[in-house]
């Protein structure tokens, strides 16, 4: 399994570079937007640090950083939950975790993350459910699924949220996320510049 995986992951970081060097002309809706490998690599390790069994993903994409997180989170038999809107971009993620083998381990969501989430915090069985998190959709609404998703999360959980840095025009929306989870008392967070700035968030009693 685990070459299956690398050899899929290295045909969508090809991919990826390709598009960011505007080397293949992709519709706007149909680009990876994916996170850099380096972010792939902590958040595989922090699950593997964790020993997480239970993951949530918002904003699949094509399943670049699905992939990253499957290749820890299968050793501890646990399974992820990632949401997507973009039936294109579903359609793509499927096919790479066929060709992966993985596809057992992940449940995608399809739809709105607002209203997913909002579905999730209504049912007992995901209160403090889910122990690693990775939110990576748009930015706009940030703040908003942070709030709707620490419920989700167990104390010792760990919320990953991409792009606190860069592109530069997240910038705002960003800033004002890492501001607001500053001021959250059960948190603590810290701003890390491994690929495009990853603020990792840990949720205490």
């Amino acid at each position: 399994m685990k070459t299956m995986i690398f050899e899929v992951l290295e045909k969508l970081e090809n991919q990826s570079t390709l598009e960011k060097s505007r080397k293949v002309d992709v519709p706007a809706d149909e680009r990876m937007l994916a996170i850099t490998k380096e972010t792939g690599e902590i958040l595989n390790m922090i699950i593997r640090i964790k020993n997480a069994k239970n993951m949530l993903e918002v904003g699949m994409s094509v399943g670049y950083s699905t992939l990253w997180c499957a290749e820890a989170i299968t050793e501890n038999d646990g399974k992820i939950i990632t949401i997507e809107q973009n039936p294109k971009k579903i359609k793509r993620a499927k096919e790479n975790f066929q060709n992966a083998n993985v596809s057992d381990t992940i449940t995608i969501k399809e739809g709105l993350a607002m209203q997913i989430l909002r579905e999730f915090n209504l049912q007992e069985k995901y209160k403090e459910y889910f122990d690693f998190v990775l939110i990576d959709a748009d930015k706009e609404n940030v703040i908003e699924y942070f709030d709707m998703i620490l419920p989700l999360v167990t104390v010792g959980g760990v919320i990953v949220t991409d792009n606190i840095l860069y592109p530069e025009k997240y910038k705002e929306d960003m800033k004002k996320y890492s501001a607001h989870i500053r001021a959250v008392p059960n948190v603590r967070t810290i701003t890390s510049p491994i690929g495009n700035g990853e603020e990792i968030t840990i949720k205490l009693r």
